[in-house]
């Protein structure tokens, strides 16, 4: 680990190595970046994150196979999430990834190629490989046990390895950092052995390749770490010009509002306060504001109140005026109007609409 700690989960014994590895991941998880990392926890948590690892690859060039729209994917896969993320860990050898809409992309060992946006793409060692129908999951017998393995039984320097797997999310009402992101994500952690990627690939192979009991369950927690930490490189690498929410985050001033917004969305806030609160005067922050979101703060606000209000929707057994109040509303009339114009739906109709699809 960074600062002095790593994980040597693997020269220990195997309860030992899982104790070590989630120790070291809950570390990752929750070290910070800078201003506004707490906004992007609350996001995280609020989209509702969970990941699936299906499948691994171990296979001989040439092999290609397409990964259809998260749209065709999600009710086979993950059926209660509102979105699909498709995302893939190169184990071994090199590959290719190649989205629909824009040029194939080179992938070598201990790279993340993620799809926020769920699009088609083809994963393989070549782009001109012939396409194998071995990955399509819309035509796969039902699976035993998680993840599935495709492979062959020869061998060889140049074998493909892959580990590839799913988030599933909320984007309904609210989640800024889907829109945030690329198409096409591609992360690389170039410090060796210790990176944090190199160190999640290791015991994501492992687990893997073991099967243990809860395997499906320790991978798929592990995607959602692995995904933090893609979002985090990516954030780290954005130019200094890049607008939008992330780089919103990394802002000073705006990421220290984000964090107080996120952090008290009851909180009757102004843009007086909140300007007080980051040390600029109001016209500065509603123009960084704008710069970086689009948007003015007390716009976000709102936003963000719904989301949470979703949630707590979502969950059920808590009254819609106790949320009305959770999220910073006078009355449960307001809220429901305010819920309405931002959703499209009355609070009561979105709680059951929710409860019908789970």
């Amino acid at each position: 680990m960074s600062g002095g700690t790593h994980c040597d989960a693997f020269a220990l014994g195997p309860e030992s190595a899982y104790t070590v590895a989630f120790a070291a991941c809950a570390h990752l998880a929750a070290r910070g970046t800078g201003m506004g990392v707490d906004a992007l926890s609350d996001v995280l948590r609020a989209v509702k994150l969970t990941g699936a690892v299906f499948f691994t690859v171990d296979v001989s060039p040439p092999w290609s196979a397409p990964v259809p729209s998260a749209e065709t994917l999600r009710p086979i896969i993950m059926p209660s999430a509102q979105h699909l993320i498709s995302f893939h860990l190169v184990t071994g050898g090199g590959c290719w990834a190649i989205p629909q809409r824009s040029e194939p992309v080179r992938l070598e060992v201990g790279d993340v190629v993620v799809f926020p946006g769920g699009d088609p793409h083809v994963m393989g060692s070549d782009p001109k490989a012939p396409l194998s129908a071995a990955f399509d999951v819309r035509t796969m017998p039902p699976i035993v046990q998680w993840p599935y393995h495709i492979g062959d039984a020869t061998d060889g320097p140049d074998r493909l390895g892959l580990i590839c797997g799913f988030l599933g999310c909320d984007v309904r009402p609210f989640n800024p950092l889907l829109a945030a992101l690329p198409r096409t994500m591609v992360v690389s952690d170039r410090s060796g052995a210790d990176g944090w990627l190199a160190q999640f690939t290791r015991f994501a192979v492992a687990e893997a390749t073991a099967k243990r009991a809860g395997s499906e369950g320790v991978l798929g927690r592990l995607s959602e770490l692995m995904f933090v930490e893609a979002v985090r490189m990516h954030l780290d690498s954005l130019p200094g010009e890049q607008t939008g929410w992330l780089a919103g985050l990394r802002d000073r001033h705006v990421g220290q509002a984000l964090t107080l917004m996120h952090g008290k969305p009851a909180h009757p806030w102004t843009i007086e306060e909140l300007s007080r609160e980051v040390g600029l005067s109001r016209s500065a922050l509603a123009d960084r504001f704008m710069h970086f979101l689009g948007q003015p703060p007390m716009h976000y606000l709102a936003q963000w109140r719904m989301q949470v209000a979703a949630g707590l929707l979502s969950s059920g057994g808590t009254s819609i005026a106790a949320i009305a109040s959770d999220v910073g509303y006078g009355s449960e009339a307001a809220f429901s109007r305010a819920f309405k114009k931002l959703v499209g739906m009355p609070p009561a109709a979105w709680r059951r609409r929710q409860s019908n699809s789970t």
